[in-house]
């Protein structure tokens, strides 16, 4: 053999053999790509803050539910044979407490994503951090619409109708059904409460003068009744309620006691037959309106299908856990549901950018707790999940529906 053929044969060897290092460094970055920090053979980390202490430890059931949801994957074989590892720490009822958990959970127990933390404050605080990052903050545990803004945060989505929209609807029903009548309002006194009482406002445009008195209270106020005196002094017919599951339940007793009966407005955090209705009386709750997207598990329309295995299942699991709030059961199923949907999306591609790309890809999907007709789409302009509600009234047993499904932007005047 020439000199010259060995060396074209060595030439070929050695393009051969470079080829070959280059395909294999691909297929490392590849395999990287695919095994993105929080993701091993065997499983996914998740994390999760909660108030599991504090004044608002009784959202904290929304993370039992979640993990009672995963356990219950998890037995089935987990997510393409990987189980979720479910990391959920309590902040306390402190949003100071957030980004200090927000940052263990991400670099030192190394989670793949952030999933449904719960409250307005806290994902606000940490938006930045996971954004920049390139950390998924997917599907929290709050209606602010300012937690799904995919231009200015591509990394952060919310799940839930915006409270602001679910003011808007209540103000649409209340020019379509009780025009020029005088409108009360009692809001909690934090960024939920604003949103929501902002929306009624600017839903009833020109006509928010026909609110004739509103009054915002903090989450731990005692004088609850002093508040509804006020509301029922200004002769007001229709009454707008934005607040806490407890104290809803004390106000619509308290308004029941002073024997006034207007139209009852609640928000939709707070209208469980359960935890709410109940406790105030059914006498006392029969009328009360809300918007509602959710299936009561407390209603006795959907007595069929709680029979079902996979609720069977669930809810044993959830009261093993410590849970007892059927709303918050019923939320952690169907946001947990969400998410275990998008993972499998994902198939072996479990990289946190494609993690986002499935997230905005959902295509008329219906969590089994969602209302009949109520679906989740997104895409890459449209991080707003859940947008319809439907308006209900309790007649002292079950909510029955008023109208049609609503699309929340059918207001919307941005």
């Amino acid at each position: 053999m020439s000199v010259f053929g060995w060396v074209l044969q060595m030439g070929t060897l050695i393009r051969t053999l470079l080829v070959f290092f280059v395909a294999l460094t691909s297929l490392g970055l590849v395999t990287q790509k695919v095994r993105d920090q929080g993701v091993t053979d065997s499983e996914i980390r998740i994390g999760n803050l909660m108030p599991y202490s504090g004044p608002l430890e009784d959202f904290s059931h929304i993370g039992m539910a979640e993990a009672a949801y995963f356990d219950m994957i998890n037995e089935r074989g987990g997510v393409g044979g990987r189980k979720i590892r479910f990391m959920s720490y309590d902040d306390l009822s402190d949003t100071s407490n957030a980004m200090d958990l927000t940052r263990i959970l991400v670099e030192i127990d190394n989670v793949l994503l952030m999933f449904g933390s719960f409250g307005t404050p806290g994902n606000l605080a940490v938006r930045k951090y996971l954004n920049e990052r390139q950390v998924p903050q997917l599907f929290v545990a709050s209606g602010d619409q300012h937690l799904s803004e995919p231009t200015l945060y591509p990394w952060t989505m919310g799940w839930q109708p915006s409270y602001r929209d679910e003011g808007r609807i209540y103000a649409n029903y209340i020019q379509a059904f009780y025009p020029g009548k005088k409108i009360v309002a009692l809001w909690q006194n934090d960024r939920f409460g604003r949103e929501l009482f902002k929306g009624l406002e600017q839903g009833l445009g020109d006509v928010a003068r026909n609110i004739r008195v509103d009054v915002a209270y903090d989450v731990a106020d005692q004088h609850l009744d002093g508040h509804v005196a006020i509301l029922k002094r200004s002769g007001a017919e229709v009454f707008v309620f934005a607040g806490v599951p407890e104290n809803a339940a004390k106000v619509i007793r308290i308004a029941a006691e002073q024997n006034w009966r207007p139209v009852f407005i609640l928000n939709q955090m707070s209208s469980s037959i359960e935890t709410v209705l109940r406790p105030a009386g059914t006498e006392n709750a029969t009328g009360v309106i809300t918007a509602a997207f959710l299936k009561d598990a407390s209603d006795p329309a959907w007595k069929d299908e709680q029979g079902a295995r996979d609720w069977r299942s669930f809810l044993d699991k959830y009261a093993k856990a410590g849970g007892k709030d059927d709303a918050a059961a019923v939320y952690g199923y169907a946001a947990a549901e969400t998410l275990v949907q998008v993972l499998r999306q994902c198939g072996n591609d479990l990289s946190r950018e494609n993690v986002m790309k499935q997230a905005a890809a959902l295509k008329d999907y219906q969590p089994a707790p969602l209302l009949p007709g109520i679906k989740i789409n997104t895409g890459q302009d449209d991080y707003r999940p859940i947008e319809h509600l439907r308006l209900v009234q309790f007649d002292g047993r079950s909510w029955q529906p008023i109208g049609d499904v609503l699309e929340t932007a059918f207001a919307d005047t941005r």
